[in-house]
């Protein structure tokens, strides 16, 4: 069982910028692929970002790609997630999750997830 919190949200005006941490305390996660998602209450939760076991891979959903950037340290470290540019459609809950078997875009795929950490973008 991998067990993730996330940290670093919180509110922002439109053009800010956030970075968002995931970390599994008291346990290493390297090797295991991370992805992050989003989700707004009533709408599905949509794919953001997803980095390999390696770090040598990385993924990104259309709307982010370029203002935000995935990224890992050493097995010990936790995941980033920089937001640059935010705007007011970043508002969601932002979630990570785990997984070993590669960095994919499907939330089903991933089996180990955090409780989520709410980023409000303001206009």
């Amino acid at each position: 069982q991998v067990q993730l919190v996330e940290s670093g949200g919180g509110l922002v005006q439109a053009g800010g910028s956030l970075r968002l941490s995931c970390a599994a305390p008291g346990r290493t996660f390297g090797g295991y692929d991370m992805g992050w998602f989003r989700q707004v209450p009533g709408k599905e939760r949509e794919f953001v970002a997803a980095i390999s076991g390696s770090g040598g891979m990385t993924y990104y959903a259309d709307s982010v790609k370029g203002r935000f950037t995935i990224s890992r340290g050493s097995a010990r470290n936790p995941v980033y997630l920089q937001m640059n540019s935010l705007k007011p459609e970043d508002t969601a809950t932002y979630y990570c999750a785990a997984r070993l078997g590669g960095a994919g875009r499907r939330d089903h795929e991933y089996p180990y997830w955090g409780q989520g950490t709410q980023v409000t973008v303001s206009s």
